[in-house]
């Protein structure tokens, strides 16, 4: 007994201590680093080094925990504001989004797979939520600068579409697993109540939850060793009590992260160091365990129907989905086309396939082999293409700072302020001579080694090591004078326009430049108001309106959503992207009736002027 222990911690440890070597590997290559671990976790399964895990139960138990760990984190760094401004369309891709996925793919899956009816819908709906995990990864570790609104819409989708997805799931294992046959009404309704059941507790848990978390950091005395550890049991506790009391576990865990991180508790640097590393060991354990729960040797007899499910999702069903869902948000485009494509799937959809295995459904297994392939198809084909269509979209903006060298110190009895420590680096506003704020208070200067009042210190240099008291909602203004330079890429080099103009200026200046033809009540407003008013109300950083022969790019939008500065292009104004046609139902559409309007021109057209467009 004492070598089998020894055995399993040995064969444990190396597989983590590999994935989490493998990842310099990964971000050497690009490769997403999810499906590294899902690789080794592959090869050390029964079909490569011989690990034998046939534990489905387990599998799902792990899985879910590690599940519940990333997206408390995934709350914890979501603002508020970011929520404000997607949770109209995030909200109807999740729920809306997967009933419309599952209905597409579960038609799709009976004609391919050979399956009845239930089981096709099964596997639709275990296949029909995108990955928290896949999405909050590849946007914000693979540092792709996208636009706010669009960031936002996929990270709240991908965090709050589990319930509908777990939802159906369940109700349709249940149902053949029972047996029983149900009038389509009845099973709408039986579904409709218990997701509303599901999506109403986990909130209700989710926000009381994060509420008693912030109470208790802030009024316990805990050892600084023990706060976040306290913290992390917390979350867990949430997620528990809402699976069981019928609520959405995963919802409510991570709406108390986000209550947990946009409120001004203490420690909050440290909770969200200790955070970043339980996540990452949360997704290496969670992609290994499932690795080796699969076996690919049985992959063969349903590689071909599991291929053709994969790419009908990502380019049929996901694309239909969002494209109804956004039709009465103001999105481009491009933009429906890009949330389109970061539809990635991932763990919880392999989560999801266990349960027609533990509940011995007749094709499980099977299920579960398909909808692992299409998670491999996903990763690869769509995380691996994320920063170039990101690209070919026009969707990456210039990054609005450089990286910043700082340390937030935990200081007794400071819970509305911090002490920050920054480092000068070269190149940066205050390196170059630019004055710090008078609402912060630099105490101390760290020069080669030697400490001094800031007072005395003079102009601040290279390598300095600056501490400063500070109320804790202006660290951000600070970021931006100890930020070094941003990397401008080639392509970005002009994104911004030739020029800024003053966004308090009238738009009768713009017209009277540029005689743009517009009327009395658009020039008696601000370029500011004017940009908003043509965006819907709400300017985000690098949004765009195209003006006849010029441009204005928003520059910069200060924390309340007031603009305050914008660029304006003049040659050439920037051609909208071309959005491919494979990833947009929009634009086929759009090309079909096209290609139908000149087929029936061509159709009706004298039989002279017919003959001589053949010719030409």
């Amino acid at each position: 007994m004492d070598q089998a222990i020894y055995l399993i911690t040995l064969i444990g440890t190396a597989l983590v201590l590999f994935a989490a070597f493998s990842s310099l590997v990964a971000f050497r290559f690009g490769a997403p680093l999810l499906l590294i671990f899902l690789g080794i976790g592959l090869a050390a399964g029964t079909d490569g080094l011989g690990l034998d895990f046939d534990n489905a139960s387990l599998a799902f138990f792990v899985g879910s925990l590690a599940l519940a760990v990333i997206l408390f984190d995934s709350g914890f760094g979501t603002s508020f504001a970011s929520f404000r401004s997607a949770s109209a369309p995030a909200i109807v891709l999740a729920t809306l989004g997967v009933v419309i996925t599952t209905g597409v793919l579960g038609l799709a899956t009976h004609y391919a797979a050979g399956f009845d009816w239930l089981e096709s819908f099964l596997l639709g709906s275990a296949v029909a939520s995108t990955d928290a995990a896949a999405v909050f990864f590849l946007l914000r570790v693979g540092n792709i600068s996208v636009r706010d609104r669009v960031r936002s819409t996929l990270e709240v989708e991908s965090g709050s579409n589990d319930p509908m997805a777990i939802f159906l799931t369940l109700s349709l294992v249940s149902l053949i697993d029972s047996g029983r046959v149900l009038e389509p009404g009845a099973l709408a309704g039986e579904v409709a109540l218990g997701f509303l059941q599901q999506m109403v507790l986990g909130l209700a848990v989710g926000f009381i939850g994060g509420y008693m978390i912030v109470r208790l950091v802030m009024r316990l005395s805990l050892e600084q060793g023990l706060l976040p550890i306290f913290v992390l049991a917390l979350s867990l506790l949430v997620f528990a009590l809402s699976g069981a009391i019928g609520g959405s576990g995963f919802l409510a865990v991570y709406v108390a992260g986000m209550v947990a991180g946009n409120a001004r508790m203490r420690s909050t640097g440290m909770l969200k160091r200790f955070q970043d590393g339980v996540t990452w060991l949360a997704q290496i354990i969670m992609f290994l365990v499932l690795g080796l729960f699969a076996t690919p040797s049985q992959f063969g007899d349903i590689l071909l129907p599991a291929l053709f499910i994969g790419l009908f999702l990502i380019f049929v069903a996901r694309p239909i989905a969002v494209t109804i869902c956004l039709a009465p948000f103001r999105f481009t485009k491009a933009e429906t086309a890009f949330i389109s494509w970061v539809g990635l799937r991932g763990a919880v959809s392999i989560l999801l396939a266990l349960l027609p295995i533990m509940d011995g459904v007749e094709g499980g297994r099977a299920i579960f082999n398909i909808v692992f392939i299409v998670v491999l198809i996903s990763l690869v084909l769509q995380g691996w293409s994320i920063r170039p269509v990101a690209r070919r979209l026009g969707m990456v903006v210039p990054p609005r700072i450089g990286p910043v060298d700082k340390v937030e110190l935990e200081l007794p009895g400071s819970a509305h302020h911090e002490l920050l420590a920054y480092r000068v680096v070269a190149g940066s506003p205050v390196e170059r001579g630019e004055r710090i704020p008078r609402w912060a208070r630099p105490s101390l200067v760290v020069r080669d080694g030697r400490s001094m009042a800031y007072q005395y210190a003079g102009r601040l240099m290279a390598g300095d090591r600056v501490y400063i008291f500070v109320p804790g909602r202006y660290p951000r203004l600070l970021d931006r004078l100890f930020a070094s330079p941003t990397e401008v890429d080639p392509e970005d080099a002009e994104f911004f326009g030739a020029f800024a103009v003053d966004p308090k200026r009238p738009m009768s200046d713009i017209e009277a430049a540029y005689a743009l033809g517009l009327s009395e009540e658009d020039q008696a407003l601000t370029i500011a108001d004017f940009v908003r008013m043509k965006l819907g109300g709400r300017a985000e950083y690098g949004d765009r309106v195209p003006l006849g022969s010029i441009e204005l790019i928003v520059r910069d939008v200060d924390e309340d959503g007031q603009i305050t500065s914008i660029g304006l292009s003049v040659e050439p104004p920037a051609h909208p992207p071309q959005v491919p046609v494979f990833i947009s139902v929009g634009e086929a559409l759009s090309r079909l009736w096209d290609m139908i309007q000149r087929w029936r021109g061509r159709r009706n057209a004298p039989v002279g002027e017919a003959g001589e467009g053949a010719k030409e």
